[in-house]
């Protein structure tokens, strides 16, 4: 007896089953559709938390897609493993016709899909990717000289004058379900089975706060309020459409659209300028500089023990829920370059680490720009004073003393550095590194 012809879809970072770009595609394709997901041991296994809460959300948001295949009689295949072997046995265990994804833009994406690719049409299969999880990509939008932005608002502006319609459609995948494969449910590996553990962590909801974005210039830099969509993790792992989001910024809040534009950007930037994904300053002049590296005070900056409440208060927001609101991320990422002249890259990679909504290009990008070696990047004078920032965004200190309850005790630490000697120490670090250009 033989095999039916199947067409795989890979999910990623696309975890939903409306407005798919690449599943779209996949059901239109002619063939029954098997949509799998691969937990990646090349990934997980550099993961140091078991309590790791984005696993726990990829683990929730397949059940959920689970649970809706279920109920139209098919189901999803999860894997654990290696991406290339377990391609090896798919292509071993079905007869396969085609295989559609989204596009990733991350370094050692690029290189997986490569592989895959090149085992796919070694076999007679074609793959396919798409753009999904951006509005832009690539060469999409370039300045008129045919070269890519550096700078946010030119880029921004011709976004917005390349727009249209066509961009925003979304893909009508819910008139094709018919055509996913029919098929008792297969198990999913539980959390446990891939090696990690629940933390039973509460995730922000996906549904879009519409009288909040209305308000969102007016909210968004006050950490002691919900003022900002909270939807970041859902755009990281794809469970909401960003056409669909866009539609609703143009609709409701100019500055939150700017917000989805930052992603489009920062990706086009990553796209471009790949040397920033191998741990590289994007204005190379910049890794000249020579950083202090002072283990103890770094330790102190990651426990929120630095004696500078804004800094500790958001340190201790994200090691206890895995967010930090924005306005904080900058200062606390100011704090540790411009404070204690700790390498950005240090930064980066504990956030990388911790933040449930962790995306490379666009930390990335937040840590360059914080330290004034990315492109659109704050002039390196430019250093935040926790203390004026605290006056202005938390002047009641209702944030600070939800993080930090010994907040007036002999138990809260002194500074650990003064601001001004350090504000001096700094500039004459980046001043000595840039004059070696």
């Amino acid at each position: 007896m033989t095999k039916e012809k199947v067409v795989i879809f890979w999910y990623r970072r696309d975890l939903r089953l409306e407005d798919n770009a690449g599943l779209y595609h996949a059901l239109k394709s002619g063939y029954k559709v098997l949509p799998i997901f691969i937990f990646d041991k090349n990934i997980l296994d550099k993961l140091e938390n078991k309590n790791d809460q984005r696993v726990e959300f990829i683990h929730k948001s397949l059940t959920d897609i689970q649970e809706q295949l279920i109920s139209f009689g098919s189901s999803l295949l999860v894997k654990y493993g290696n991406p290339i072997e377990i391609w090896k046995n798919l292509i071993s265990d079905f007869d396969i016709a085609e295989v559609y994804t989204n596009h990733d833009y991350e370094k050692y994406a690029i290189e997986r899909d490569k592989q895959v690719g090149e085992i796919l049409n070694a076999n007679g299969i074609a793959f396919y990717t798409f753009k999904d999880q951006t509005i832009f990509e690539k060469n999409e939008v370039l300045s008129g000289a045919g070269t890519p932005y550096t700078v946010f608002t030119p880029y921004s502006r011709k976004w917005k004058e390349t727009l249209n319609e066509f961009y925003l459609k979304s893909y009508p995948t819910e008139k094709y379900f018919q055509n996913f494969i029919k098929s008792n449910p297969y198990d999913l590996p539980t959390l446990n089975e891939i090696g990690f553990i629940e933390t039973e962590s509460v995730f922000p909801k996906k549904e879009l706060r519409e009288e909040l974005i209305k308000k969102y210039d007016e909210v968004r830099d006050i950490p002691s309020i919900l003022g900002t969509s909270r939807l970041s993790v859902h755009l990281r792992f794809g469970t909401v459409s960003i056409r669909k989001l866009t539609q609703k910024a143009l609709a409701l809040n100019e500055k939150w659209l700017n917000e989805l534009i930052w992603r489009d950007f920062y990706m086009n930037i990553l796209h471009h300028f790949p040397h920033i994904g191998e741990g590289k300053s994007f204005r190379k002049e910049y890794d000249n500089i020579v950083w202090r590296n002072n283990e103890t005070e770094f330790k102190k900056w990651c426990e929120g023990k630095t004696g500078y409440p804004i800094v500790d208060a958001g340190m201790r927001e994200l090691n206890a829920t895995g967010f930090m609101h924005n306005r904080v991320r900058m200062i606390t990422a100011s704090f540790l370059i411009k404070h204690l002249l700790i390498d950005w890259r240090w930064g980066e990679a504990y956030f990388a680490e911790k933040l449930m909504d962790f995306d490379f290009s666009a930390n990335n990008g937040g840590w360059q720009w914080a330290s004034s070696s990315g492109c659109d990047a704050a002039p390196y004078f430019r250093i935040f004073n926790p203390t004026s920032q605290t006056q202005k965004f938390d002047p009641e200190l209702k944030y600070i003393k939800k993080w930090i309850p010994e907040l007036n005790s002999f138990e809260y630490p002194r500074p650990i550095v003064e601001h001004t000697f350090a504000r001096e120490r700094v500039l004459k670090a980046y001043k000595d590194a840039l004059d070696k250009k």
